[in-house]
């Protein structure tokens, strides 16, 4: 597959996914600077994480307008698989592309540590291949993670499997206390209803090497890539 990174001025994790798709899962990966109009025939895009312009506005909100973005959105609207990671997330809910919005975390601090993940669907590239009993350790790294969306925005997304993951402890139990950044009904990700873009606040592409003795992210890529190479 040929993945596109489109890397924002304040990103700081682009390098990560490019490492993980490059050299752990060999893919071919290109660079999209925001302010390009050509995806360059890539078959996948990702908005990495990191700090985006306009961060002090609301995360995502000027980023949404950059160039690149009416290019992924046209993509994502011919069914293009788009994916964003923390901040890149947060972009595809300004833009629009997923419902819902990012907050602050209810503690008002920015939170970096490992957190537990259980998968809630297997309607979706990330989580098709995954065990829904098996909860991942992934690192979370955001101070805007806090999802949220009107009662009937929540309804829509249970009744039509698009909450792909929830946030959870370690034994798998889906609680208030599991939750680091006050999530509505925990959730961690979601997916649109066409099911071909995805937006999840924690960071895979920080668990996906031996070198950082965590390797729970690595499940979420190669679910990706054996639904989309089959």
């Amino acid at each position: 597959m040929k993945f596109g990174v489109v890397i924002f001025p304040g990103s700081n994790c682009d390098e990560d996914i490019i490492y993980v798709l490059e050299k752990v899962m060999g893919q071919q990966v290109v660079r999209l600077w925001h302010k390009d109009h050509d995806l360059q025939g890539v078959d996948f895009v990702v908005l990495p994480g990191g700090f985006s312009f306009g961060d002090y506005l609301r995360s995502g909100a000027i980023s949404r307008f950059s160039p690149i973005m009416q290019e992924v959105i046209q993509f994502a609207a011919k069914g293009g698989y788009v994916m964003g990671i923390c901040n890149g997330f947060q972009i595809l809910t300004e833009a629009g592309l997923l419902p819902g919005a990012l907050l602050h975390n209810t503690n008002r601090k920015f939170i970096c540590r490992n957190i537990y993940l259980k998968p809630q669907t297997t309607k979706s590239l990330l989580t098709a291949q995954l065990d829904p009993q098996q909860p991942l350790r992934i690192p979370i790294a955001h101070g805007e993670g806090n999802y949220f969306a009107d009662a009937d925005v929540i309804k829509a997304l249970n009744d039509n499997d698009q909450v792909m993951f929830r946030y959870c402890d370690e034994a798998g139990n889906i609680t208030a206390d599991a939750n680091p950044n006050g999530s509505l009904e925990n959730i961690a990700g979601v997916t649109n209803l066409g099911r071909n873009v995805f937006g999840l606040m924690p960071h895979p592409e920080r668990a996906a090497d031996a070198l950082l003795a965590n390797e729970d992210g690595l499940a979420i890529f190669e679910s990706i890539l054996s639904i989309v190479r089959a």
